[in-house]
This record gives structure tokens, sequence and C-alpha cells, in this order.
């Protein structure tokens, strides 16, 4: 079977990609929600209803300009386990 050009550019390009995603694809840097006291409730509302949306709801309580304030350059804060991901409980 011969290589043509255009199967060596889809195989150059497909590395590429590769090369890519592995590079972008470190170490998580984001905290993890402690499996705490604090955040018992959240816990305890994501095993209920499986809803990550539905266990979002309360974290305002706590996490807002009077207590516990976001950093200034935080993103959107009504996605919180978009980026920050639930701790597994030790057994």
């Amino acid at each position: 079977m011969k290589l043509v050009t255009k199967d060596l550019l889809f195989v150059v390009f497909a590395a590429a990609v590769l090369a890519v995603v592995i590079l972008v694809s470190g170490k998580e840097t984001t905290k993890k929600v402690p499996h705490d006291a604090a955040h018992r409730a959240t816990y305890e509302v994501l095993e209920k209803s499986g809803s990550r949306r539905e266990a979002e709801r309360g974290c305002e309580r706590c996490h807002n300009e009077k207590m516990n304030p976001l950093p200034a350059n935080h993103p959107p804060k009504d996605r919180c386990l978009f980026c920050h991901k639930m701790e597994r409980a030790a057994r």
C-alpha cells in the first residue's frame, strides 16, 4: 500500500492534535470540595438527587461577599461543581 501526501498530512495533523491534548491536560489545579461538616449537606443532596445543579444551590450561603469570599478573578459562581470536584468519602 502506497502512502499519499494526503495520508501523511492526516497523520501529522492527528499527531499534532494528540500532542496538544496531552500538553494541555496537566495536573488538576482546582480545589476539591472538602468532605467535612460544613459541606455535608452538599454531599447529601448530591447523593440523594444525583444532580450537581441541586447540590450547588447551597454554596452561596457560605461562599458570598461576607463569608468565605471568592477571589476577584473567580469565574461565575453559579456553577461550583463544574470545576470543583467532590472528594471521595474515606471508607
